[in-house]
This record gives structure tokens, C-alpha cells and sequence, in this order.
């Protein structure tokens, strides 16, 4: 079987950064500084959609592009968190485990310098698996075509993929109110998630 795992949200904490970021860059750098179009940078808080600016304030949308992927693409998807403690001694487990009967590959929605910045994430942590690949809305076909099962927190993978392919819900607060039929809250549930899917 050929295993898919995502990056955002499930090995990596990206939203948590984008907060940090914007906090740090957005909010307290012009904290007392008068703008002059009088525009308020705000945080709406939990961020349970994966909607951005719903849940930060920019000026349009283009100015919300260019901070995630001209501004701070390193310093919000190169240094993010994982997204647990030991995700990565777990991912390495389970590939170690699993890698002589399966393939596993690890997946990623990323657009322009998010991708060395990805690269530069998954390398600092020590990531054994192999393949990497990435996609954008326009080659998500590629990246159906050659996975069976994908771990994934995003919404809009859960609800909208081809009937043929195994999704897991890696739960996170912007997707934990979307049923499926498997679901997992940490890495560590993985492997056995996997041998229960696999033997059915």
C-alpha cells in the first residue's frame, strides 16, 4: 500500500507559527505605531477553520499571501513546531516498521519558498522517509495518483477526495466536527490505525 502523510497539521504546527508570526510582526511591531490608513491588525481566536482570513486580519489578500510565502515563508513553515513532542521519533517508527511491505511518502500543499522552507522543516527533525511530494491545487491529481491512504488534517481533503482512496483524519480543533471513518489524535496511534485498515 502506498501510505501518504501531510506536513501541515499533522507533523507540523503551522498554524501555531502563523500566530506567533503575525503576534510578533503584525501586532506588537506596530503596537503604538500610528498607521496611517488607520488599519487594525487582530487575531480571532481559536482558529478552528483553515480559512486564514477569517482568523487574521490583513489589509486584502494579497497582502496575506505575501506574508506566508514572500515575507516569513522560512520563519513560518521552516522553524514551526512539530506537531506533537515526538512526532518524528514516531513517524520514523512506523516507516521503519512498515517501509518493507509499503511505500510511504510524505505530502505537502506548498506554493513557491514554502517548499525549501518545508524541506528545511522535515530535515532539521530528522525524517527518515525517502519521498516527498509536493502539490498545489493544480497538481492534486499527481498526488492522488500515487497514494492509497492519506493521513491528513485538512478539511477540504476530508470532504472532498476520490472515492478510491483511505483518508485519516489526524483530529485538530479546525476539523474535529468532520466525520470520517477513521480518525487518529496523535502519531502514535498511527501504526496500529494502519495494520486495522490494512487487514480488513
Amino acid at each position: 500500500m502506498r501510505i501518504a502523510i501531510e506536513i501541515n497539521g499533522v507533523l507540523r504546527n503551522t498554524i501555531g507559527k502563523i500566530e506567533q508570526t503575525y503576534q510578533k510582526y503584525l501586532i506588537d511591531k506596530t503596537d503604538g505605531i500610528e498607521n496611517e490608513k488607520s488599519f487594525e491588525y487582530g487575531m480571532i481566536l481559536p482558529v478552528d477553520s483553515l480559512i486564514l482570513k477569517d482568523h487574521f486580519k490583513f489589509q486584502n489578500d494579497e497582502e496575506l499571501f505575501s506574508f506566508l510565502y514572500e515575507e516569513f515563508p522560512m520563519e513560518i513553515f521552516g522553524h514551526s513546531q512539530s506537531s506533537e513532542y515526538s512526532t518524528f521519533n514516531d513517524l520514523n517508527e512506523v516507516y521503519v516498521n512498515l517501509r518493507d511491505n509499503h511505500d510511504l511518502i510524505i505530502v505537502s500543499d506548498e506554493i513557491g519558498k514554502s517548499k525549501p522552507a518545508s524541506l528545511f522543516f522535515i530535515s532539521k527533525f530528522g525524517c527518515q522517509l525517502e519521498k516527498i511530494k509536493f502539490y498545489s491545487n493544480y497538481t492534486i491529481n499527481s498526488m492522488w495518483d500515487e497514494i492509497d491512504l492519506l493521513l491528513t488534517a485538512n478539511p477540504a481533503l476530508l470532504l472532498e477526495h476520490p472515492s478510491d482512496k483511505i483518508l485519516i483524519k489526524y483530529e485538530t480543533d479546525y476539523n474535529k466536527n468532520i466525520n470520517t471513518s477513521h480518525t487518529i489524535k496523535s502519531l502514535k496511534e498511527l501504526e496500529d490505525k494502519l495494520k486495522k485498515i490494512i487487514s480488513c
